[in-house]
């Protein structure tokens, strides 16, 4: 049995489909949920839903009965993420699952005092907890995904540009569908085991190359402008958005500027047997039939 925890997220969601795409039987595999009720299309795949929270440990050591290999996902609440995969792994040991795969974070240059270290540091946290544990498994370190772009670039991104305090940074942005195919290729081959991946695109992009694609997409000039940090979270707060929001977008947006996300190798392609989706492509399908609005 191969249990998907997070099922009812996007990167749950897609491991799960990655794993189907892959014949994958789906009697044979499980999804973590809360609630069964939000997972019914899940249900309707004709895999097993079972129901556990990383907040009370007694749900995860019965959800994860006859797993033998573990997927993964990090929690969201990152005030308690830590000790919510704590108890995730002590469950994993004390059940006795054969492989645990893990969705970690990117870390290629051990960043001290990160900008978006409020983030990352209770995922690389976590590695360092599997390790010490002694289950079997499978690290992979997930770079940021494509789908933040529409979120870092704002709704008006065709009308008044980009305006990120990301300076020159650049960062080997993948789609969460190229992670999923990686994470059921880990799972269904052999040879896995006690490895760990570096999963980013084969190529790194900044906001001024962003900024010229979007603008040859879309025949319009989008331009690029990178504030200080302090000008930036100034003017969004003005414009409305939360002060947590705008910690997170300006903290990531300066984790990528001073190159914390450049990523210099990958095993991405390998593991898929392909090139990943490119900055573009995913560009192009995000914004697709743009042309006609603006």
């Amino acid at each position: 049995m191969i249990l998907v925890t997070g099922a009812n997220g996007h990167l749950g969601r897609a491991i799960i489909h990655a794993l189907l795409e892959k014949g994958v039987r789906p009697e044979t595999i499980a999804g973590l949920v809360r609630e069964k009720a939000n997972a019914q299309d899940l249900q309707a795949t004709g895999i097993e839903l079972r129901v556990g929270d990383y907040d009370w440990y007694p749900t995860l050591v019965r959800a994860f009965q006859g797993v033998e290999q573990l997927i993964f996902v990090s929690g969201t609440d990152l005030s308690i993420r830590l000790e919510q995969h704590e108890s995730v792994i002590t469950a994993v040991k004390e059940v006795g699952v054969k492989q645990l795969v893990y969705t970690s974070f990117f870390d290629e240059h051990h960043v001290q005092d990160s900008p978006f270290g409020f983030v990352s540091s209770s995922v690389t946290a976590t590695d360092v907890l599997i390790k010490e544990s002694g289950i079997p498994y499978t690290l992979l370190k997930d770079n940021l995904y494509l789908e933040l772009l529409p979120m870092l670039l704002g709704k008006q991104v065709l009308q008044a540009g980009i305006y990120l305090p990301a300076g020159a940074g650049k960062a080997a942005f993948v789609t969460q569908a190229d992670i999923a195919d990686a994470v059921a290729t880990v799972v269904t081959q052999a040879g896995h085991l006690n490895k760990e991946y570096t999963i980013s695109n084969t190529e790194n992009v900044s906001f001024a190359q962003i900024a010229s694609l979007l603008s040859e997409q879309t025949g319009t000039s989008i331009p690029y402008t990178s504030p200080s940090r302090t000008d930036y979270v100034a003017t969004m707060v003005k414009s409305g958005l939360s002060n947590q929001l705008v910690s997170l977008i300006s903290g990531l947006a300066e984790a990528i500027g001073v190159g914390e996300f450049y990523s210099s190798s990958t095993d991405l392609e390998r593991l898929l047997g392909r090139k990943p989706v490119s900055a573009k492509l995913f560009l192009q399908r995000a914004y697709q039939n743009t042309t006609s609005i603006l």
